[in-house]
């Protein structure tokens, strides 16, 4: 049998890149040597590098994303495993450049990734489908903030939050008017356009969606319980939140959310992975944003959530890579 070859592509050029590393390295570990031959690709905003034996590095050619080994030999993939957080995986320019290079790739296209990287834009579309948010206010850099106005709308406390950015990087909680400039300028640090969005009081779940052998399917509802103020990058990255997967609600309330959640994924014709994070306010499921590369260290909650459904994380990269070889 002959078998394909797989790239892993990780890194990425935000801070985010430590995360994709660590995602990267589960995907490699994970993937069916009987059935592929898996590499490693490091993608950083001043190197592109393909890991060769003893992690000797082989610069990537970025005509046609080959590398030339010792031996002279031209390595082409079959497929591109894109596990990168944050730009350029995360927000649709590699997919478009992957498009234009015949390059095949996991996950969604380019205009599903660049639209989900922006939460105002997703909220917008999202809510054309019946699915709620929270009130908010969009800010570019250097519009004039009238902090009187924004918090006569939205009420304290609220959140600050980059448009444009992961890991939830950039992100305050407002809860004295003299704290709003500090916090657009801590958000604006991460993107140009910022969100102060008013505060739901419920309890913060995280929906991992993906489609899984031609059906999409809700692999769990994890609820968040952070010993910070709230999901913060330390929360989900360094161990200061409680993730409790299934969440405790009630069946009508899982039900919903599930159904919501499903809603979301194909209403912006999803594909790949996905995490969508939610409010719980009365029973209502607010959507807060979607990630279409969610961080995939053992650790985090999709891998947790697969295996709580029954589904091998061997099974659930492999199912990816097959997608991508038969797009």
């Amino acid at each position: 049998m002959n078998k394909k070859s797989v790239a892993v592509v990780m890194g990425g050029y935000s801070d985010e890149y430590v995360v994709s590393l660590k995602s990267g390295q589960l995907i490699y570990d994970s993937l069916d040597r009987n059935l592929y031959d898996v590499y490693k690709v490091v993608v950083l905003k001043d190197e592109w590098y393909f890991l060769g034996e003893n992690d000797k590095k082989y610069e990537i050619n970025r005509g046609d994303f080959s590398v030339t080994l010792d031996n002279g030999e031209t390595l082409k993939f079959d497929a591109c495993f894109n596990i990168i957080h944050g730009t350029p995986g995360e927000n649709g320019i590699l997919q478009a450049y992957w498009d234009a290079i015949g390059q095949k790739y996991t996950g969604c296209d380019f205009y599903q990734s660049a639209l989900t990287f922006n939460k105002k834009d997703t909220l917008a579309v999202l809510s054309k489908y019946g699915i709620p948010s929270a009130k908010s206010i969009y800010l570019r850099k250097g519009e004039e903030i009238n902090v009187d106005e924004i918090v006569s709308e939205l009420s304290l406390p609220l959140f600050v939050k980059p448009n444009q950015s992961g890991s939830s990087l950039g992100i305050t909680k407002v809860k004295e008017k003299s704290e709003l400039i500090a916090a657009t300028e801590i958000a604006f640090k991460e993107d140009n356009e910022i969100l102060i969005e008013s505060f739901l009081d419920g309890m913060e779940v995280s929906v991992g969606v993906i489609d899984f052998k031609g059906e999409t399917i809700v692999l769990g509802i994890t609820e968040i319980v952070p010993t910070n103020e709230f999901f913060d990058y330390e929360a989900k990255y360094e161990g200061a939140s409680e993730e409790i997967t299934p969440a405790r609600i009630d069946e009508e309330t899982t039900k919903r959310v599930e159904e919501i959640a499903k809603r979301a994924y194909n209403s912006l014709g999803m594909s790949g992975f996905s995490r969508s994070e939610f409010i719980l306010m009365n029973g209502i499921p607010y959507m807060l944003e979607m990630n279409t590369n969610p961080g995939f260290s053992p650790a985090s909650i999709l891998p947790q959530q697969a295996r709580h459904y029954g589904i091998s994380i061997m099974d659930l990269c492999g199912n990816e890579v097959e997608k991508a070889l038969n797009k």
